[in-house]
């Protein structure tokens, strides 16, 4: 595979960028990626759903007064906004020129997890996404104090239910498990600790506030340390600790580059990333400048936005009903703002069972064949009728029209495969035959049929 569509796909999610790579160089790729504009305008299909603390009480009295079928009526409203809110992301994924903000967006998306489905508000939801879009490039600390202090984070780890004399341990305990330092790296007793400090943190107007009533305001034990430590103060020592850098640069090598990185590149990125005093953009220079120069095509299993979108934008599909993007990578364990726990996606292998690698063979189908990735269930789901998901795609692939088969091959083998071997090789030329001539009559849909060959290997489904 070409080296710039390869890192095309790595920092976003299709081989739409290869050319820019190529022509700017990949550090001034990076640094327009990194001076890319945050919209912080909030989308139409939020303006009806409840936004502070007042207008969430006048939802639930009219809920609590409602009969059966209105409240479902209600909820069912909220849904589809959820949904609406996917499609928007995944609008913005596409639509980008220079989408690596989008995908850390989602990166960080997956490390403080927040769903719809247990915070229930979304407009919440929308303020955790946005303040992730904001800071995706900031400072990690920075992000931690402001992630944990968002109504959507308050609420999905309970923390409203946490208070002086009936402590709940949730937030406390995925602050310093899953956020920061990692199992290994803490005590039960700084668990215990910490909810003291985080009792009190619960739904603010615009972010979490503290109720005094609720506070514990008694000295304690974090971290080694002794104090009335409140939240700022608490990831304050967090960052002192000296594993502090480990965990989340793991994660990063395991998002963008390597399903199972080596720990002496997570260490090595690790220390770097604290001598910068936890800056995301210069660890993400450093980790990209450097493994570009490196051949580790194959290294990570592509993840269902990754596979789907970059299929969508080969075959040149525009007006893409993103509804029905969402639909099918819930279908391959990727709900966008609803994981499936705290610990979001385990990606690696859990993205090509074979149930999913059938699904996507059977969505390469569909595709190379005009169909929408998803078939409707019923005419009328309105939650997908954007546009009629049964309608014909105009799908066109880009390929060499002054070539023989060979070159056609190593063409759409170098866009689309990290490697090949004779093996492969010999398949190809059993689609596309020695004497193939693009001027006849159905030549396209010889090059098609061989695209689609290729899309069902193991070797495309790695980048």
């Amino acid at each position: 595979m070409d080296n710039h569509t390869l890192w095309s796909l790595r920092l976003g999610y299709s081989a739409k960028q290869a050319k820019s790579i190529e022509k700017t160089g990949l550090k001034k790729f990076l640094e327009q990626s990194f001076a890319t504009k945050v919209d912080s305008k909030i989308p139409d299909f939020l303006e009806d759903s409840p936004k502070s603390s007042q207008e969430l009480k006048e939802i639930r009295k009219t809920l609590n007064a409602a009969n059966p079928e209105a409240k479902k009526e209600m909820l069912k409203k909220e849904i589809q906004v959820s949904v609406e809110m996917k499609s928007w992301w995944i609008d913005k994924m596409i639509e980008e020129d220079f989408p690596l903000r989008e995908k850390m967006t989602c990166f960080w998306h997956n490390h403080y997890v927040s769903t719809f489905q247990k915070v229930k508000v979304n407009y919440w939801v929308f303020q955790h996404n946005q303040i992730l879009r904001g800071n995706a490039f900031g400072n990690f600390k920075t992000l931690t104090k402001k992630i944990i202090q968002s109504n959507a984070m308050v609420r999905y780890l309970d923390n409203v239910d946490n208070k002086k004399d009936k402590l709940n341990e949730n937030l406390s305990r995925e602050l310093l498990e899953l956020f920061t330092l990692g199992i290994g790296n803490y005590s039960e007793e700084d668990i215990k600790n910490g909810a003291k400090g985080l009792a009190g943190l619960g739904i603010g107007e615009e972010n979490a506030v503290y109720r005094k009533f609720f506070e514990d305001n008694e000295s304690f034990i974090y971290l080694g340390k002794k104090g009335n430590f409140k939240i700022d103060e608490m990831i304050d020592i967090i960052f002192e600790q000296p594993n502090i850098p480990y965990l989340i640069t793991r994660k990063i090598l395991k998002w963008f580059i390597y399903d199972n990185p080596k720990e002496e590149l997570v260490r090595y990125y690790g220390d770097y990333f604290k001598q910068m005093d936890f800056e995301i953009r210069p660890l993400l220079t450093k980790i990209f400048t450097e493994e570009f120069a490196k051949k580790n095509a194959g290294s990570k299993i592509k993840n269902p936005l990754e596979y789907s979108l970059q299929l969508m934008n080969e075959l040149n599909i525009s007006n893409t009903n993103t509804k029905l993007i969402t639909f099918f990578i819930k279908e391959q364990g990727m709900d966008l703002f609803n994981q499936p726990n705290v610990k979001g996606w385990d990606g690696g292998n859990s993205w090509l069972t074979s149930q999913i690698f059938l699904q996507r063979n059977n969505t390469a189908d569909l595709l190379c064949n005009g169909k929408n990735i998803s078939r409707a269930k019923k005419e009328n789901d309105n939650m997908m009728m954007n546009q009629n998901p049964n309608r014909q795609l105009n799908v066109k692939l880009n390929w060499n029209r002054e070539g023989n088969n060979k070159e056609i091959i190593a063409q759409l083998s170098n866009r689309l495969l990290f490697q090949t071997d004779a093996a492969n090789q010999q398949d190809f030329e059993k689609i596309l035959k020695y004497d193939f001539d693009s001027k006849t009559e159905g030549s396209d849909n010889a090059v098609m049929r061989l695209f689609n060959f290729m899309v069902k290997t193991p070797e495309f489904q790695l980048i």
